[in-house]
């Protein structure tokens, strides 16, 4: 019904100018207006009925299409709180906010992408990390609850970025030789990765976080607040040149 209904006040719109060009004097330069605008009224029509056709064949309906763009436009306040956080906290260009956990192979590979950005534009980003780890990943709470003990001792993106190539092989004792390897107080990490009803509350704060901003998956990034569904290295580059 929606569908008529768009279509037929595109018709009266044409119809009315037309009528209005026609008692103007129905000249030659008035004709070859008329005719411009039935080609581009067809065009857009053509062009609205692809629309609706992908709509179909996706399965959502042109209200949920809106709420998707309006989701994907919106820029959110996403606060810190006791989040990692790295580079320029006082005036970025550009705050990166990355949503992901340590068991999902997708954040496995983009870890050594983002350790990149972090050391090439400490100056520029401000980047800050966020806990979600995904229900059907077993061990992503007991690695976040791990990150976090690392956190404690000041080392968390040393803890990342070790453990990032160990997606598949998360275990305590996977933690305990990282925490070793980057000279954390190995005693005082067994004691505080402990993952207890206390944890549990931190990380899932930022899971629900995730949730009420539209995070879909890991990773997911939200750059100045709007989320990013391609994001790259390139993007960033764009961004950073673009902000003021």
């Amino acid at each position: 019904m929606k569908r008529i209904t768009i279509v037929a006040m595109a018709i009266l719109a044409a119809s009315l100018v037309a009528c209005n060009q026609a008692s103007a004097g129905g000249s030659f330069n008035q004709q070859a207006r008329l005719d411009s605008l039935e080609k581009n009224f067809n065009q857009l029509k053509e062009d609205f009925d692809v629309i609706v056709y992908a709509l179909d064949k996706r399965g959502i309906s042109l209200d949920q299409a809106r709420a998707e763009m309006e989701a994907d436009n919106k820029v959110w306040d996403i606060p810190d709180d006791n989040s990692p956080i790295f580079g320029n906290t006082k005036d970025p260009k550009l705050t990166i906010v990355e949503f992901t956990e340590f068991q999902c192979p997708y954040c496995s590979r983009i870890a050594p992408v983002m350790k990149e950005l972090n050391q090439k534009y400490p100056d520029k980003i401000k980047f800050v990390y966020k806990h979600f780890p995904l229900s059907f990943h077993s061990n992503a709470k007991a690695a976040a609850a791990a990150s976090i003990a690392a956190q404690n001792q000041g080392k968390f993106w040393e803890f990342r970025y070790a453990l990032a190539p160990h997606s598949r092989e998360l275990s305590d004792s996977t933690y305990i030789a990282i925490a070793t390897e980057i000279g954390l107080d190995v005693e005082k990490f067994k004691k505080e990765m402990v993952l207890d009803s206390a944890m549990e509350a931190r990380i899932d704060k930022d899971f629900q976080l995730g949730v009420k901003v539209g995070v879909q998956g890991t990773p997911n990034f939200y750059i100045n607040g709007k989320r990013q569904d391609r994001f790259s290295p390139d993007l960033v580059e764009k961004m950073l040149k673009e902000a003021k």
